[in-house]
């Protein structure tokens, strides 16, 4: 029978993308090579600024991620992944401009946090400015009654540059802690629950320990979806 091969919409950053890849490989029950998943991979860092676009001072990524989408379906993938939340802000686009599923990491994580935590009412939202401005999370979680508490603009600023410390290989022991703090302070306000929702704080999301509270990671989630996908 011949596997399903997954296409991946990279770049964005090019070390969150081959982290995913990664997680994809260590989720993945195998003995041998041939037990792995086929992916096709378009790790393209020149995609425009999700960011810079969505806030007002840059150009739209959709052309961009629009023809690799189509470029990944003409090289023979069956699904798409795409390892950055923000690009889901043009999700739609992306979806409609292929013949073949893509997948909604905002979804997967919804999904997955509901299965483990049925009754949650409130998660600690981490993620880059473009996706709080935007509620691409909040749209979603909403609709199950789950409040998102995201940091106050102070500490949404510092997120930014841990961000950007990971996209620039510049990380230091006081970005991590920062982030520790951040932390803390989303579980003081009433979160019941973490979620890393920025592909490159996936990067580090296991060098943030001793949360009291259940961690989630969505490019984790979307790794072990595809995983699900393929190997049934």
């Amino acid at each position: 029978m011949t596997k399903k091969v997954l296409g991946i919409i990279g770049g964005m950053g090019p070390e969150a993308t081959v982290d995913f890849m990664d997680k994809i490989i260590k989720a993945t029950p195998a003995k041998d090579d041939c037990d792995h998943i086929h992916m096709l991979v378009d790790n393209n860092p020149q995609v425009p600024s999700r960011v810079q676009a969505i806030l007002g001072s840059g150009e739209s990524p959709a052309p961009v991620l629009i023809q690799m989408a189509q470029n990944l379906e003409k090289w023979g993938a069956d699904f798409l992944a795409i390892p950055c939340n923000t690009a889901h802000i043009y999700y739609s686009e992306i979806k409609n401009a292929v013949n073949i599923p893509v997948l909604n990491i905002v979804e997967s994580a919804r999904n997955r946090i509901l299965s483990e935590l049925p009754h949650i009412k409130k998660i600690g939202l981490l993620a880059t400015k473009a996706t709080v401005v935007t509620k691409l999370y909040h749209n979603v979680f909403n609709e199950d009654n789950i409040d998102l508490v995201t940091p106050d603009e102070e500490q949404q600023q510092k997120v930014m540059e841990v961000i950007f410390a990971v996209k620039a290989n510049q990380l230091t022991n006081n970005h991590l802690q920062d982030l520790r703090e951040i932390i803390s302070q989303l579980v003081a306000r009433g979160a019941e629950a973490i979620l890393f929702a920025c592909t490159e704080l996936s990067v580090i999301a296991k060098s943030i320990k001793h949360i009291n509270v259940p961690v989630f990671d969505a490019a984790q989630i979307l790794a072990e979806e595809v995983v699900r996908i393929v190997k049934g």
